[in-house]
């Protein structure tokens, strides 16, 4: 079984990381998997260069597999990330679009109502990361943060984001990139130490969060999130959470109700986090704050109706 990590040459948030990486000891040529699609192998770990956007490729698992015979355990991209605040950023995130209808075209990738399996490393890698940007001098400067559930592309294995934010001038930064280096040569134990965040589900800390509701840097999540210990699958944010307004129709409200694909997103999260992480309990955690009264209410029969359990901060340590 192999780490596949994936980055493009299209983006310089995606191949600085890259070759910091690859300028580390014990790296030697990998097959092409086809044309404009170099690879290089460090022990269990393959790292796939393209010439694409990251989101458009997809199942660069199941094809790494045809071309190689090698299975892959899990798969990490290298991105930019974007944002309206232009702060720079070093985020991480699972990916999926579960909230669109079949018929809607996923703007950045993936398939409606989808959702990866959740990497169960994001939780520990956050927490690396954050030592490691310390480390480096980029905090305060930088954020290190968690990201939403978003985007492609589609792959079958167990998937997380790495990025740098938010703008270009921040993309090319290459203490960021040795950032994000560094981050994969401890997290993945090439440096002779262990790997970080690998799933053991019988290892005591079995809690899993599911992320509902907050915002797109899921801070209250987060704040779980930091403390050594908590696993993190799936965070729905609310835009991931589509409900029609009862108050729009003249019914008397219940969680049957209210339209929207809400219920799609959080089944299908749901489904793929407890995927990811075999024996684990998962737990879903309410940013209760980012929802009205009528929202809360049908979210929260909605989980007991599917029997999945709401998490106090404290019920994940």
């Amino acid at each position: 079984m192999v780490t596949l990590v994936v980055a493009t040459t299209a983006d310089p948030a995606s191949v600085g990381p890259a070759s910091a990486f690859l300028a580390m000891p014990g790296w030697n040529p990998g097959p092409s998997l086809s044309e404009g699609m170099e690879s290089f192998a460090n022990g269990d770990v393959r790292l796939l260069k393209h010439e694409n956007s990251i989101v458009a490729e997809d199942d660069l698992d199941r094809r790494w597999e045809a071309a190689t015979g090698e299975s892959v355990a899990e798969v990490i991209f290298l991105s930019r990330h974007t944002a309206v605040s232009n702060r720079p950023a070093l985020t991480v995130h699972p990916i999926g679009v579960p909230h669109l209808r079949e018929d809607e075209i996923p703007p950045q990738g993936g398939r409606p109502g989808w959702a990866a399996l959740p990497n169960p490393r994001i939780g520990p890698w956050l927490r690396l990361l954050k030592k490691i940007a310390d480390s480096l001098g980029l905090l305060p400067e930088f954020e290190v943060t968690l990201e939403a559930t978003h985007h492609g592309p589609v792959v079958n294995t167990p998937t997380l984001f790495l990025e740098i934010g938010s703008t270009e001038e921040y993309w090319g930064r290459q203490d960021a990139a040795q950032a994000i280096a560094l981050l994969m040569w401890e997290g993945l134990g090439l440096g002779g130490g262990g790997s970080v965040g690998e799933w053991k589900g019988n290892s005591g800390k079995n809690k899993v969060l599911l992320g509902v509701g907050g915002g797109h840097y899921a801070p209250r999540h987060c704040d779980i999130v930091v403390k050594d210990g908590v696993w993190v699958g799936h965070l729905l944010s609310g835009y991931s959470l589509p409900m029609e307004d009862p108050n729009q129709k003249k019914v008397k409200t219940s969680e049957k109700t209210i339209g929207g694909t809400w219920k799609q997103s959080i089944k299908v999260a749901y489904e793929a986090t407890v995927s990811a992480f075999p024996g684990g309990e998962v737990l879903a955690h309410l940013d209760h704050k980012s929802f009205k009264g009528w929202q809360k209410n049908a979210i929260t029969s909605f989980l007991a109706e599917q029997n999945i359990k709401i998490g106090k901060p404290e019920d994940f340590f």
